[in-house]
This record gives structure tokens, sequence and C-alpha cells, in this order.
């Protein structure tokens, strides 16, 4: 009972039915990765589950450990480890077609490589680009697709040859792409809304590929509010499109969490066109003619008093009549009858006032047409979906579970080896990115800055400065480096941010044991390197955009000093305004540089959508650098270094 009662997060409950099903289960050995006879109970390091596909007939699950450079092959019929294969790069996605196993990689220069399943070997047949993410085949499988997250990029890779055939340039952090069934559009999911946080809609987008072309013709509009985009695919049947992502309430003060106040969870069901896929579009017609794609309903995953935060990926059953969509921050997995949920928009289409979005407010749409269930491990995150069950990688626990396609179906444990203990850095991750530490599970720490900690591009009104007065989020990379806190430095360091944001955001207790690990994740965050470097280093306009910052006359090195690039001082920059009194603002923290080209917009409000706004049009007298009078080119190299940083 004691190696079962790990599995589970503090506090959580376990339905008798499920526990009972787990007690059933044998927990095998982990199977040495030469192909031997299983090992002895050996504790391993904790390798991190971040992909997770199936084969054709089910024989074989992969999955990709994102902590240890490695691919399990698993029999999900034995529940044992069958093979395992060494990788160059920390995995990050898996596509599987026939006998081959592509896997992509993180990295500036992300490797490719390429399993034959046959043979047992494994070859790195490419260097890619900066963080490669979600690569899926054509209909055909002859051509390999996959986004590079951090260069807004498509990658177009031809099988045979093993080399680039293009890229496509898409919207903001592309992180999930589906194929269309005819093969000749992709559909893009960018992870966070692009432009001002002030404009009327903020809200992240699903891109349109004309594969013909080799552009993005279109850009589907999620509802406003809509970030951190996840998965997204298509329908058996061509049809429809699913994409998981949360849909914040940021134009709210932060005041309570009831009813979804702050943050929701939300699926959205895109209509690809009457013939199973976008319409065609030749050389002689224009984007615009094509067979639009539309936002066909939002619905909302959380019930009225219960939270489902942070849905991660979706899946079909291979007959259409289910949606599965799991729940990285609650530990669910959501089992919906779509095909109910198409009769029932049926009929109320039939009627009047129908509205795409108004499901995204009602949480009894779903009622008696989708299945809660709870999962045994920690941060499910990738799932795959078979004949008969939906696969399930547990990021936090190392775990892959079973649950049978038919409804009613439990939870089974199908590889769980046993694990070193956590790392303090490990468990401070586990619990930001947990919401069931929070009133109701509405959201977790990453409901608002991402599962690393980042950005979501969207302003909040946190209440630490007076109500009205909303904040752009913050990256919290270096935020234990660099004290004071938040925007206006009203905490006086992370550690008292951390604290408040538990009990101000999340409506806990703040608790000892669950704050000091999230400071040790936090303060143990180092920067991704820019996709502007070349070859790891500046580019020449880099260099000379150096010289420019470093410039007296100039100013920027005097307030952002090399090393952290900040003099941990508050100044007027001559941005500030508002709050409930629309007293003027006075006195912003100066945030680090690090990471800058990742943590758009800009300013304490998000109003400079890009840096070219922050050093031009948001810069007052030339209080935020003497600016001005730069030349074009000497403005260009500017913004190249800033962004190299």
């Amino acid at each position: 009972m004691r190696e079962l009662s790990s599995l589970f997060f503090r506090g959580a409950t376990v339905p008798l039915g499920l526990l009972m099903a787990l007690l059933a289960i044998e927990i095998p050995a982990m199977a040495d990765p030469a192909g031997g006879a299983p090992a002895s109970n050996t504790a391993v390091p904790w390798g991190a589950p971040g992909a997770l596909v199936l084969s054709d007939d089910e024989s074989k699950a992969y999955v990709a450990y994102t902590q240890t450079e490695r691919v399990d092959e698993i029999d999900p019929g034995s529940r044992k480890l069958a093979r395992s294969f060494k990788v160059p790069g920390s995995p990050l996605g898996l596509a599987l077609h026939g006998s081959d196993l592509f896997v992509t990689c993180s990295g500036a220069a992300s490797p490719l490589c390429r399993v034959d399943l046959a043979s047992g070997k494994l070859k790195t047949v490419g260097r890619t680009g900066h963080t490669a993410v979600s690569p899926v085949f054509s209909p055909d499988g002859r051509t390999l697709y996959f986004c590079l997250r951090f260069e807004n990029q498509v990658v177009v890779w031809d099988v045979s040859s093993n080399r680039e055939r293009r890229r496509i340039k898409v919207g903001r952090e592309p992180v999930s792409v589906a194929c269309t069934a005819d093969g000749a559009y992709l559909l893009v999911s960018h992870h966070l809304p692009a432009g001002a946080a002030t404009a009327s809609v903020v809200a992240a987008t699903i891109g349109v590929v004309d594969l013909q072309s080799g552009s993005m013709i279109s850009e589907v509009a999620l509802p406003n509010g809509s970030g951190l985009v996840r998965d997204i695919r298509i329908s058996p049947d061509g049809r429809h499109a699913a994409v998981a992502h949360n849909l914040a309430h940021y134009q709210l003060p932060t005041t309570q969490l009831d009813r979804g106040w702050m943050n929701t969870a939300a699926v959205s069901i895109l209509d690809l066109g009457p013939r199973g896929g976008v319409a065609s579009v030749s050389s002689t017609t224009t984007a615009s003619a094509a067979q639009p794609v539309v936002l066909e309903v939002t619905c909302v995953l959380d019930e009225m008093d219960k939270g489902a935060a942070n849905p991660w990926a979706v899946g079909w059953s291979r007959d259409g009549q289910h949606l599965f969509v799991t729940h990285a921050g609650t530990h669910e997995l959501s089992r919906i009858n779509f095909t109910g949920l198409l009769e029932k928009m049926a009929r109320m289409k039939a009627g009047t006032g129908w509205d795409p979005i108004l499901p995204a407010e009602d949480f009894s749409f779903l009622l008696g047409l989708r299945e809660r269930i709870p999962l045994a491990g920690r941060g499910p995150r990738s799932l795959a979906v078979g004949r008969t069950r939906v696969c399930i990688a547990d990021y936090f626990s190392d775990m892959v579970e079973s649950v049978g396609i038919a409804p009613g179906a439990l939870a089974a444990v199908i590889k769980a080896p046993i694990r070193e203990p956590f790392g303090k850095f490990r468990e401070g991750e586990q619990y930001f990115n947990d919401a069931t530490y929070c009133f109701q599970g509405w959201q977790s720490c990453a409901s608002c800055h991402s599962e690393q900690a980042r950005v979501d591009g969207l302003n909040w009104d946190l209440l630490n400065d007076g109500i009205g007065n909303p904040k752009n989020s913050k990256t919290l990379l270096w935020s234990h480096r660099t004290p004071p806190a938040m925007s206006m430095g009203v905490r006086i360091s992370a550690e008292v941010a951390v604290r408040a944001g538990i009990r101000h955001i999340l409506f806990a207790i703040p608790d000892e044991a669950v704050a000091r690990p999230m400071d040790a994740w936090l303060g143990s965050l180092e920067p991704v390197p820019s996709p502007m470097l070349v070859r790891g280093g500046l580019s020449a306009a880099a260099r000379r955009g150096r010289d420019v910052f470093n410039r007296p006359l100039v100013g920027c090195a005097g307030c952002h000093k090399q090393g952290l690039f900040t003099d941990l001082q508050t100044y007027d920059v001559g941005t500030g305004t508002g709050g409930a009194s629309g007293a003027q603002v006075l006195g912003f923290d100066t945030p680090t540089l690090v990471e800058l080209w990742r943590t758009a917009p800009y300013l304490h409000d998000g109003s400079a959508a890009d840096l070219r706004s922050v050093l031009t049009t948001h810069n007052v007298e030339d209080r935020h650098g003497h600016t001005s009078r730069l030349a074009e080119q000497e403005l260009n190299d500017l913004i190249e270094y800033l962004l190299s940083l």
C-alpha cells in the first residue's frame, strides 16, 4: 500500500472502484534497455513522459521521456517494457507510420531521429530548428510535418530522401499540427496570443496552411481570452477538428475563483467544411475564395463548482463517436460523446440565436455528454487512442495508463517503474503545475505562466497595487535572482510573491512544504537560447546592436547592466497611467532582458506589441533610453541584439 500511495498527490481522494482496480494490477519492473530480461526493482531516474503514440494494431505503445533522452516501446497487453532507444536530446514528439518512428527533440538545433522498428536501429537524419514538436505524417506517409515552436515555423520533411523540403511561416509559438484527410492543408495551434495585451480581443488562433502554396492562408479566431493552446486533432471523417486550450477571464479583477471567474478549461470544435476538409485553393483562386474553417463551438470543460484545469491533449475514437481530453492540472480524462454533442448543437441551431461561444459560459452544456475519469498518475499530458483503449502518459508520475473506449471504463496502470524520490526541483515543478492545490481545482500557477513559468500574453488585475490597474503577466525566469517582484516591485522578493500567489491567486493556505520546493524549482530555471543566435553566437547585426546598447548616450546598459541585465531599481519611464483613482503610476521595476525574445507583449500593461514599439512610439521623451535619434539601421541592430539575449 505504501508503494501505491506514492502515485497520488497529497490530499487527493481516490474512488473505491479505481482503488480496487489498481490494487489488482501488476506493476512490472523496468526492463533492461539492452533488451534483456526485466531488471530487479532498482530505482531509476525520473523520465517525464511527454509524448505517446500507439501502433495501428494497438500491440505497441511508444513513450518519449524528456528527462532521460529515451524512447520506450511498451506492450500494453503484457504491461511490460520491450525495448528502449537512446536519442540525442530531450524527445518532445513522436510520429509513427508503419515501421518508421520519427522523434523530434528539444534544442536550438533540434535533432530529428528515425527509428527503423523492424531492425531496432536508430539514426539522426538531420538537424532541424529551434524546439521541434508535434510531428505528424501526411495521409500517404511520404511527408512529415512538425513545428519549430520558437521559430514560428512548420517544417515540411520528405521521408524518402530524409531532407527538409521547405519551411512555412506561421503564428506565435506553434505547438501542434494536424493534416487534413486530403493531405492539402495543415491546421496549426498557436500557443499564445500575438499583439498588444490592451486590444479589445486578446486570443490565440488556429492557423490554416495551404500546402500547395506553402503559406498560411487564414487564422481561425478562438474566443477572447483563449491561450495556452495545446493539442489539435482532426476527426476520423475529416469534418471536424478539436483543440484544447485555456479560456481566461482576464478582464475581471482577481477577487474570486468561483464559477471560473479567472480561468476555465475549454475544447473548441472547428468545422472544416462539407467535403471532409478545407475546400481546395487552386493557383487561380485567392485564399478568401476558399471554403473557410470556422469555429463551430467552444465548450467549457469545468463544472459549476469543480474546475478541470489545464486541458492538454485531445484524441478521437476511431469511429469518431467519442472525443477525449486530458486535464494536466486536475489529473483526469474527459470522455465526450461527440455524436451526442453534434445532435445537441443541431437541435439548438434549428432554433434561434445560436452562438458558438455561448457554451463556453455554460457549465451544464456537456451535462450527460461528458464523463470525468480520475487518473492514477499526475500530470496527464499526452494521449493516444486505439481501437479499444486510450493510453495516457503521466508526466509527473512516469506512468502510462489505459482507459477503455467504452463509457464507464476505469483507468488501469500499464507501466509504473519504481522511481527515485522526487528531487526538490522536480517536486516544485509538479506543485507549480498542479491545480488540485487550488480552491476547487480551477487553476494552477501554470494556468497564467505556462508549464515553464513564462508568460500568457494577457493583462491581469491582481490587486497588488489596487483595483483597476491590470498588469501583463511577467516571466518568472530569474525572478528569484532579481528582487523585488511584480511590475511595481510591491513584493520584496519572489519568495514573498510565491506565497502571496498561493493565498490570493490559488485561494489556498500557503504551505511551506509546497512553497519551498516551488522556490527551488523557479530558482533553478535557466534561459532557453534565443532563436536569433547564429551557431550559438550573436549575428553581425546583433554585435553592432550590442555596441549601440552599451553607448552611454543611449543609456540602455545603465539600467540593464550586464549579467542579470537589470540594476534591481525602479524608474519612471513615462508609461504608467491609471489605477482606480486615475493617478499617474510612478516607478516600475527594471526587468531582466534575458529571454526578451519570448516575452511579448512588452511594458507593464502589454501595450507594446513588439520591441520597435517599446523603443519608438512608447518611449515618451526618451525616458526609456535615448533612442529617438538612432538611425534606422542602428535601431534594427539594437532590436536584433535585444532579441538575442
